[in-house]
């Protein structure tokens, strides 16, 4: 299957920052020694992305190098990339997901047992206390039972049914039932990343629905209830590519687009936990282990 070429995240859904944020950010200036908010920080929690919102640091990783900035000893898998400076005498550390500059990063200090350190501007990031969240986006038909069954993997910390993909802002359930709205019916899984990794959701997401039906989901027939990946970054986009090549491979003709992250709308009240509140099973999902 031919894929579209991958899209950065989009600037609608990163944070408006202010100018000395932007400096430090997008312009890669670095903020001054010891008057960092989070030099000195220490409490119990995970370090986000200021631009984008993405989980990069815990806690548990921090450190007092007595460099004057914020230092960690690890990242969150896959949160973190790294580029050598032009002249090769540094590298610099961004986040994953939108670029944003976070600082640098150096080895063989033996400051600590892992022997590396993060020094990141504490303008680029945002702490929140307790475990790390993460947040991915799937549409494999009637999110009614999508929602049900992602509640059930360990590590997932809540699952909200919506609409993605589409250009109507906010729209309702009767929006998208006119196949004019371009969304899908979608669903927004929140985990711990620490807990599961993106790649056992994403080989979960391609179980418990049925990647190589072109019309819809089941029963469930129209562009509402097509096949997608909503990724936010390189890593999910390859894991996405990675995953249908193996499906592929194993005589499975997925039809599942991989589309860049867009706005999530929650749906309705009403379709919250439709199943729990019902008591009921999906009538449309399934798990099949197709990658065994």
């Amino acid at each position: 299957m031919k894929h579209e070429p991958f899209v950065p995240i989009a600037q609608s859904l990163l944070a408006t920052l202010t100018e000395p944020q932007a400096v430090v950010i997008l312009e890669k200036s670095t903020e001054r020694p010891f008057i960092g908010m989070y030099t000195d920080h220490g409490a119990s929690g995970t370090y986000y992305c200021r631009q984008c919102s993405a989980a990069l640091y815990v806690s548990n990783d921090k450190f007092s190098s007595g460099c004057g900035w914020p230092a960690f000893d690890d990242q969150l898998p896959h949160a973190v990339d790294r580029i050598p400076d032009a002249d090769l005498s540094r590298t610099e550390i961004r986040c994953a997901t939108c670029g944003a500059h976070l600082g640098h990063v150096f080895n063989g200090e033996h400051l600590t047992r892992k022997n590396v350190r993060h020094c990141v501007n504490s303008v680029s990031l945002v702490f929140q206390p307790g475990d790390p969240q993460a947040k991915a986006v799937f549409a494999g038909g009637c999110f009614w039972g999508m929602e049900y069954l992602f509640k059930k993997l360990p590590g997932v910390i809540s699952v909200q049914s919506g609409y993605c993909g589409g250009s109507t802002p906010n729209p309702s359930y009767q929006d998208v039932l006119t196949h004019t709205t371009g969304h899908l019916e979608s669903v927004e899984v929140t985990y711990n990343p620490l807990q599961i990794p993106y790649g056992q959701l994403a080989r979960y997401f391609f179980e418990i629905h049925d990647p190589t039906q072109t019309d819809g989901q089941g029963p469930d027939i129209g562009n509402q209830y097509l096949s997608a990946v909503f990724y936010r970054n390189r890593y999910e986009y390859d894991t996405g590519v990675e995953l249908i090549g193996l499906l592929e491979t194993k005589g499975y003709a997925a039809v599942t687009q991989l589309r860049p992250a867009s706005h999530f709308w929650p749906a309705e009240a009403y379709h919250q936990d439709y199943y729990m509140r019902k008591g009921t099973l999906p009538y449309c999902h399934t798990r099949v282990k197709r990658f065994q």
